[in-house]
This record gives C-alpha cells, structure tokens and sequence, in this order.
C-alpha cells in the first residue's frame, strides 16, 4: 500500500528551543519541524550534543536571515573539571591524561582576566571547521591531527561564579567561532593541571535569552494535546532576531517598487548600514542596504503571502 505524503505547512517564524543534552542541533531541528509540519526550516548555528540551551530555530520566512543570527554574540555558563583532559576537551571524551589539583579559587579568579578582550584561539580538532573539505572531527577521529591557525575572538564577559572539588563554573559572553571547550582547555593549560568541560548550557544568542527557550517536553505536549498548529504559540516574528536594528516604514508606493528589486528612497533612513523594512501597513516586507547615492537597496525580501 502506498504511503500517503505528509504535506507540510507553510509557517515562518523563529522559535527558541532548550535544546536537551546528548542530541544534536540538527536532530533537534528536525524533531521540532516534525512537531510543526513546518515546510522549510534551519538553525542558527549548531551546539554540541553534550550542550544544553538557547538554540533559535527558523522556519518559512525566517530562514532567510538566520545568518545574521550565526554571526551574534553568544553567552553560555560551563562547568570547567580541573584536572582531568579528555581527547575532544569535554566530558564526551576519552580521558588523557589525569593531573592533581593544587589550584584553589583565587588562583583561577586570578588568571581570568588574561582570557578577557580579544584574545587567539586555535580551534579544536574536535569541531565542524573543515581542512581539505572534510570536517575536522572526521579527521580526528580517523586518528589525524591537522595544523589549525588561531583566530581572533572576543571574550566580553569571564566571571567564576562558583568553586568546589575541582570544578569552576564560569558564565563566558563571547563573540562567533568562539570555542569553549578550548577557552577551558586553555585555562587548564595556564594552571597546570588541565581542564576539560564538564557541562555546557548556552543562555544567550543574540537577543535571545534563556527565559524564551522552550523544552522539546513542552512541545511534544501541546503537539500531543493540539497537534502541530497548537506549536505556533511559540513561533516569534520573523524579525525577532534583528530587533536591534534601525526600523524604516515605506509608503505604499516605494514599498511597491521596493518590493520589485528597486532602491527607494527613505527621508527617515540612516546614513548607512542594513535596516528592518516595513510596508506602509507596517508590515514586515524585507531588509535593506544604504546603497551610495543615499536610496535603500532591497538586500532580502519576504514573500508575500
């Protein structure tokens, strides 16, 4: 007999999950696409199987701009395990190598501030950076170890927060492509005694925080009781992850002709840089560019419905 095709619904929006510990960002996606029959969706950036949190999931409409909620900044809280290296510098790992620690909680609040500002990493083999293209975790766990470079990133935030039997928790606001794990490592490095993380739950991303995180429980529930359109409570709008942004409103005759692939132009645009757009009904319809004569260049719209 054949099997009936599921059609899918077109829904945009961005929902923020809590992504449970030991399943990847991508799974996850996929489960909560499930729950909402959504037709298109993507995610703003994986976390490690072993991380819990803040991950912003987009669907129809949103995906369109999930890219600038990968380039974000990022705050997590991570239980450093003093002592003890593993091979992929958490707990997923195989133990290394095991070290006594002498180290007592001045002497990590001592050595933060070395971590703060812009400093180098080099990224961990253990990670979706690719070499050749190929991931290098595929590499490191065919047993190869590639040069990486360091890279610059910001760490704006570093505080211990607690200290006991050779764990440190940290809270970290950081800027994209910063790793952790190496952040961690590399504290472990200084003190002398190794490190890797015990934990790793992510509390920002972006404008989006903690307490707007639903729990893949709480969807399957209402999926359960209301089936998938009783998910769309939780969908933000499609611009939730660019509020930061200037806002402009067009007249219904510019927002025509924006529309279209036409620059207009906007007396209340700024200057310069990227904007929200909205059409005279104050619709969300896309976002612009300041190009060089002063007119704001449409750079992705949103289809109209």
């Amino acid at each position: 007999m054949a099997q009936v095709k599921r059609i899918r619904r077109n829904v945009s929006g961005v929902l923020i999950l809590d992504k449970p510990r030991g399943m990847s960002s991508n799974a996850a996606l996929q489960k909560v696409r499930w729950l909402l029959n959504a037709e298109k969706a993507g995610h703003t950036g994986s976390l490690d199987p072993l991380a819990t949190g803040v991950l912003p999931l987009c669907f129809g409409e949103a995906t369109k701009f999930s890219q600038y909620l990968l380039d974000a900044d990022k705050g997590y809280e991570t239980l450093a395990q003093l002592g003890v290296k593993t091979s992929t510098g958490d707990a997923e790992g195989e133990v290394v190598e095991r070290r006594e620690v002498t180290v007592g909680r001045e002497d990590v609040e001592a050595l933060l501030p070395r971590f703060r500002g812009e400093i180098k990493q080099i990224p961990p083999m253990y990670s979706a950076l690719k070499k050749d293209g190929q991931p290098l975790y595929k590499l490191a766990r065919a047993g190869e170890v590639v040069e990486r470079e360091a890279r610059s990133v910001t760490i704006a935030r570093l505080d211990l927060l607690a200290f006991e039997n050779g764990q440190a928790r940290l809270a970290v606001a950081c800027s994209k492509g910063t790793y952790i794990r190496t952040l961690v490592e590399d504290l472990g490095q200084v003190l002398g005694c190794g490190a890797h993380v015990a934990e790793l739950r992510r509390t920002q991303a972006g404008p989006f925080v903690l307490a707007q995180a639903i729990s893949l429980e709480a969807l399957e529930k209402a999926h359960a009781e209301g089936g998938s359109e009783a998910l769309d409570q939780f969908l933000l709008p499609v611009d939730s992850g660019l509020e930061h942004w200037p806002l402009i409103q067009l007249t219904e005759h510019s927002a025509y002709y924006w529309l279209h692939g036409q620059p207009v132009r906007a007396p209340e645009a700024p200057k310069f840089g990227m904007m929200r757009v909205q059409d005279h009904t104050g619709r969300f319809i896309g976002i612009g560019e300041v190009s060089d004569d002063g007119r704001v260049a449409p750079r992705r719209l949103i289809r109209s419905e």
